[in-house]
């Protein structure tokens, strides 16, 4: 889930997810110039490029009664190369306190919500240092979350306080000091220390390794720890009165140790509406290979929010139902059949946090193969031609009018057809792959392949050209890079016909399954107007509806 630009048109749901309107325009295709601000944090500068992320350890006393944070972020990290200064990010009205390193209070330099810290001493090349950062303050309240998030102080029914954090759009930034930009992970994971009321919990990332009590402050700190590499604005905080119950899972590379936290008077719903979760293992482990994280666990965590893909600690607010809060987006009756949060917000384990983007400009990479999870699971459990219903029914929610791809370098994601038109382009490339064995082991691949990796569009296009056989080059351009839904020109009179793509890319030649008096055969159109062989006249003719295109009858008939 991501935040998104408002690209509604009358008739269509407004966004991916069916976003409200009021948070469709956090994201991008923006038309107004790109700020200093934007490319300080959309591009990897001198200042990021010297160092390499080892580990964070993070701490954060949280106060609830005065909607108030304070902490210290210890960073490690590896030096590439002859530089002094470090870039991080931090954002009002959270404030930046004492940087040290080695003792020593270092030099910053403030740009923006950007801070650039003088190193002391000198960074040789391969060897691993560490800043302590401090900070404090009131983060920004969210004020839709997730889409535009911040932090929540929220109260359950019972009057306790319930918390949380969201803020893959606005960036991780906009509550604690770190390396925000996604081409850069830290390598050796992280631990997260958490101290709040001693009546609460705080559930956060990777497994718990410790709880401290102190009795002189009435508090307790959780010690949570990450093993594997984790992006920032996975990187979350999930606090209340919660009760815990787990199982453990047979999986692919083992024993998966699955814990649900939710709150009290939740317990006896999520013991029944939580059973999506182990079904989700099955079928995505079935279609993208073992489940990246056995290391750290998997959580599925109640919020006062929607939901999100917070790595091993996957965060759920749909309310206990089917659906999207209830709805089904495809509107086929399939998406009644499965909690839409459990099995989307899971699927972006292998997509988002598995392969992660190296700009938020290719974030479909993230969006659209989770999307496509959607359309697997349902037809692991239920049937091809259900997953396929499913698949075609999401296309009333594209709104076909910006790239799915952003602007690099700016902190510019695409437009919100990243979803469910990204999804159909999948969809589409399954049908042009024409062999389901090969097409699984494609998907299995990327995660076995690009296990643990930051990714580009450039790398995912190749890999499933090269892996598929077929030059998808064109086809990219298209659903990515272009906003218009490619048009099938025919003519049929007589015993003649012919075809072409129209409102296409340059170039387009998209094979596609047509049927022709009955049968069914591949043609390959291009941008200009080709004849195809035909043995009778007026034969009737039909596209197969799993590719997504539209289609003209230039005749009118």
């Amino acid at each position: 889930m991501t935040t998104i630009k408002n690209i509604a048109t009358a008739g269509l749901l407004l966004s991916a997810l069916s976003i409200p309107a009021q948070a469709a325009d956090l994201l991008v295709n923006k038309t107004n110039p790109i700020s200093h601000q934007e490319k300080l944090r959309g591009s990897i500068t001198p200042e990021r490029s010297w160092w390499d992320l080892k580990h964070y350890d993070l701490y954060v006393d949280v106060q609830p009664e005065k909607r108030y944070i304070s902490g210290t972020n210890v960073m490690t990290y590896k030096v590439l190369s002859n530089k002094d200064r470090l870039q991080i990010e931090l954002q009002p009205p959270m404030k930046l306190g004492k940087v040290t390193q080695n003792g020593k209070q270092l030099k910053v330099d403030k740009d923006g919500y950007t801070y650039f810290i003088h190193t002391v001493g000198k960074q040789e090349i391969g060897k691993e240092y560490q800043v302590t950062i401090e900070f404090d303050g009131q983060p920004q309240v969210a004020k839709r979350p997730p889409w535009d998030g911040g932090i929540q102080w929220e109260k359950d029914a019972n009057g306790n306080h319930f918390i949380a954090t969201s803020n893959q759009g606005n960036g991780a930034s906009i509550w604690w000091p770190n390396k925000d930009h996604p081409y850069d992970e830290p390598d050796n994971g992280a631990d997260v220390s958490v101290e709040v009321p001693e009546n609460l919990m705080d559930i956060s990332n990777g497994r718990l390794v410790g709880i401290d009590e102190n009795a002189a402050r009435n508090t307790k700190t959780y010690h949570w720890r990450v093993t594997n590499t984790i992006n920032n604005y996975a990187i979350s905080l999930n606090i209340g009165d919660y009760v815990h119950f787990s199982e453990k899972y047979q999986g692919e590379k083992g024993v998966l140790d699955m814990d649900y936290y939710v709150l009290r008077d939740n317990l006896a719903k999520a013991k029944v509406q939580f059973k999506d979760a182990t079904r989700t293992m099955e079928a995505l482990e079935h279609w993208f290979g073992p489940y990246p994280f056995y290391e750290d666990s998997f959580k599925l965590i109640e919020v006062p929010y929607l939901g999100m893909e917070h790595q091993s600690a996957v965060t759920y607010g749909n309310g206990y139902q089917n659906g999207y809060l209830g709805r089904d987006r495809s509107r086929t009756g399939w998406g009644l059949k499965f909690d839409f949060i459990i099995v989307h917000e899971s699927g972006h384990e292998w997509f988002a946090n598995n392969l992660t983007n190296k700009d938020v400009a290719d974030m479909w990479i993230h969006e659209s193969f989770t999307t496509y999870s959607e359309n697997l699971f349902v037809e692991y459990f239920y049937g091809k031609e259900a997953g396929h219903e499913y698949m075609r029914g999401q296309r009333a929610n594209i709104a076909n009018q910006s790239p799915i791809i952003g602007t690099y370098n700016a902190d510019r994601s695409g437009s919100s057809d990243m979803y469910d038109k990204g999804a159909n382009m999948l969809h589409t490339i399954r049908q042009i792959v024409d062999n389901d064995k090969l097409w699984r082991e494609i998907l299995r691949g990327l995660n076995k392949d690009f296990y643990h990796q930051i990714v580009t569009t450039e790398q995912i296009e190749k890999y499933l050209s090269e892996k598929s056989g077929k030059d998808l080059s064109s086809i990219f351009d298209q659903y990515l890079r272009d906003y218009r839904l490619p048009t099938l020109e025919y003519l049929i009179k007589d015993k003649k016909m012919m075809v072409r793509w129209s409102n296409s890319v340059k170039n387009f030649a998209m094979p596609i399954k047509v049927t022709i008096d009955g049968k069914e055969r591949w043609i390959t159109p291009t941008t200009r107007w080709a004849s195809v062989k035909i043995d009778k006249a007026n034969p009737s003719f039909s596209v197969d509806k799993n590719f997504y295109i539209s289609t003209l009858n230039v005749l009118g008939e």
